[in-house]
């Protein structure tokens, strides 16, 4: 077998599981498929600031960036607390607002989404010129398998083709089909962007809508989630789904679910944690009470923002203790 025969079998074993991926995100043991995009919990930590930090470190750091704090001394947590901050403070007039905080928590939290983001920026930016094009994405990504109008394994990638075109741009806010890497990262992760919003919903409804009448009707919903497979009786949360389809879904009681009603479903307007966390910390640290933080309240209150091995020790006794 030829090596460009082996790339293009790669490739296609890559769209396809890319796919799959999409179409089965989340999906659980019981085969009951989730579409519904949830803000993620801060912490797994219970959030209970007299016993320990651990969540506010979690809620701030990340959960695996947290851990590298427990291993510094505090000069050293503290000393790397001050250049974070630095960082959140983004208009540079030496205050941490509530608003710049959120915006950190949130950008903490979704740091795997930006690592995604620069491991495939390096495979598409061809040119090397800090933009990604469409015509580069599209070389870099179907130039192989397009090659070949009839593909082995019968996958359309021409269609895939279409709608990555149409999400890309989407992503391209001023339409010269170049994306920053801000734009390719919403192209990517269309989920995190309000202007994205749309297309996750019409690619949704694209997804579930086999009859194509631009709506989803309540089998289609069911089917969407649970295959039959030969089985007369439906699992209990089948039953459960048909009856939340029927009573909060379809708000206007048609039978079918319109394009808000499917973004009312799949985006629902979640608690804000990011905010709650994020006037929370100001709170517990704002000395002055002027409802914004200054580099030095900040590090003054660094054991609430990160850990060392002083407070990792000191929660080790703690729990020594209660054992």
């Amino acid at each position: 077998m030829k090596e460009t025969d082996l790339i293009i079998m790669d490739l296609r074993q890559f769209l396809m599981c890319l796919s799959l991926c999409t179409a089965f995100a989340l999906s659980k043991p019981t085969e009951k498929k989730d579409r519904v995009h949830h803000e993620p919990q801060l912490s797994d930590k219970v959030h209970n600031d007299a016993q320990s930090f651990d969540y506010d470190h979690d809620a701030f750091l990340g959960a695996e960036e947290a851990k590298t704090f427990d291993q510094l001394t505090p000069e050293e947590s503290k000393e790397r607390l001050g250049k974070i901050v630095s960082k959140i403070d983004g208009d540079k007039d030496g205050f941490v607002t509530v608003d710049e905080l959120k915006d950190w928590i949130k950008f903490a939290q979704k740091r795997w989404i930006y690592e995604d983001v620069e491991r495939q920026w390096k495979g598409h930016d061809l040119n090397e010129d800090g933009l990604v094009s469409w015509e580069e994405y599209k070389n870099a990504t179907y130039g192989y398998v397009l090659d070949d109008p009839d593909p082995d394994d019968g996958f359309n990638y021409k269609q895939m083709m279409v709608r990555d075109e149409r999400r890309f741009k989407m992503a391209d806010k001023d339409g010269d089909l170049i994306a920053t890497k801000e734009e390719f990262t919403a192209f990517l992760h269309p989920e995190e962007y309000d202007y994205m919003k749309d297309i996750v919903v019409q690619e949704t409804m694209e997804d579930i809508d086999k009859n194509a009448d631009g709506f989803i009707d309540l089998e289609e919903y069911i089917g969407d989630m649970y295959s039959h497979d030969g089985n007369a009786d439906e699992p209990e949360w089948v039953k459960t789904e048909r009856e939340q389809f029927v009573e909060f879904r379809d708000k206007n009681r048609d039978g079918k679910m319109d394009k808000e009603e499917t973004k009312d479903w799949i985006l629902p307007s979640d608690y804000d944690h990011a905010e709650a966390e994020a006037r929370h910390l100001v709170y517990e640290s704002d000395q002055n009470k002027d409802g914004k933080l200054t580099k030095e309240e900040i590090v003054d209150k660094y054991d609430l923002f990160v850990g060392s091995q002083a407070t990792d020790f000191g929660e080790a006794l703690v729990r020594h203790d209660e054992f």
